[in-house]
Formats: structure tokens, sequence, C-alpha cells
């Protein structure tokens, strides 16, 4: 009988039409429903969230590894050449690898047509615009070191 009493027109802690109680019912749906994806997605987030950190870490041990191998090809290089030029040796290696590794992927971009193409020519043309004023400043460094 306290519910009937409670859904009656002007009693307290519930309005009086049944428009405002309709939006009112309604306002509680939707706030359930809100709960239970919030809750859904929580739930999900978990897993999710110790994934990426793992991922995280395996990646920065990966990058700690090319370090230590670059390192040690590095050290490799110098027992049979000069320092100077084991290290440009290295970086000439690693700087052909970046581009043929880039050219790769540009055209696998190109390829796949649409925005991906787009975006491989407004990468090609920001590498291209950084290349033209790198090159002449690395090459002027490069003969700079050769004189000395």
């Amino acid at each position: 009988m306290g519910d009937a009493a409670a859904q009656q027109p002007g009693a307290p802690g519930r309005p009086g039409s049944p428009t405002d109680r309709l939006a009112q019912d309604v306002a509680a749906v939707v706030r359930e429903e809100v709960r239970a994806v919030r809750a859904q997605l929580t739930d999900a987030a978990r897993p999710a969230g110790l994934a990426f950190l793992l991922l995280a870490a395996a990646g920065g041990c990966a990058v700690l590894g090319v370090g230590a191998a670059s390192t040690t090809v590095l050290r490799g290089l110098e027992a049979f050449l000069p320092r100077r030029l084991a290290a440009a040796g290295l970086t000439a290696g690693y700087v052909a690898a970046a581009v043929f590794l880039g050219g790769m992927g540009l055209d696998r971009l190109r390829a796949a047509g649409g925005s991906s193409a787009r975006l491989a020519d407004q990468v090609s043309a920001a590498v291209s615009d950084t290349a033209n004023r790198v090159l002449p400043a690395g090459s002027a460094a490069a003969r700079d070191a050769l004189r000395r």
C-alpha cells in the first residue's frame, strides 16, 4: 500500500504529472544502463590495462636490446676499423635501412589508396623537406670533421 500511495499524484517524493513521472522513470533507466555499461567497460579495461603495460615494458626492453646490439656491432667494427669510420659505417647502415623500410612503408600506404595514399604523399613531402635541410648541414659537419 505504501507504493500505491507514493505513486498517486501529489505524493511526497514523486512528481504529480504523468509526464514528470515518465521523465523520472526514463532517467532512472538511463542511469542504470550507464552504470551497467561503466561496469562492463571497467571489467574489460582492467585486463587490457595490464596488457598495455606489459606491451610497453616489452617495447622498452626491445629498445634496450637494440641499443645493446648496436653497441656490440660498433665494438666489433672498431676491431677492424678506426673508431670514427666504424661509427660512420654503422650510422650509414642504419640510415640505409631506415630509407629502405620507410620507402616500403610509403609504397604500401600509396597502394592502399584513398586517405592512406594522401598520408603517404604528405609524409614523403615532409621527409624530403627535412632531408633537404639536414643533408647540407650534415655534409658540412662531415667535411669539418675530416679536415681535423
